[in-house]
């Protein structure tokens, strides 16, 4: 079973959240609901990034790279340049 990595950023205040998820369509619908703590209070959502992984060990390890650049210009790069 795939996992995706993604970038979401928050129409509201611009933040941005990196996570991991087996099914990426009912993640980010729960994202958008509130039905997701951290993001709850951020809504709406839009996608900015997404990638798919082999593994949840994958998916792990490419979340907390994502999540270790510190700078949300590399991230916004990124999201960028693989659309």
């Amino acid at each position: 079973m795939p996992f995706h990595v993604y970038i979401l950023q928050s129409d509201s205040d611009q933040s941005l959240y990196i996570g991991h998820t087996s099914n990426f369509e009912d993640r980010f619908l729960r994202h958008n609901q509130g039905r997701s703590t951290y993001t709850k209070a951020r809504r709406p959502w839009r996608l900015l990034y997404r990638e798919e992984v082999e593994t949840r060990a994958s998916a792990v390890r490419r979340e907390r790279e994502l999540k270790s650049f510190h700078s949300r210009d590399i991230l916004l790069e990124l999201a960028k340049n693989k659309r």
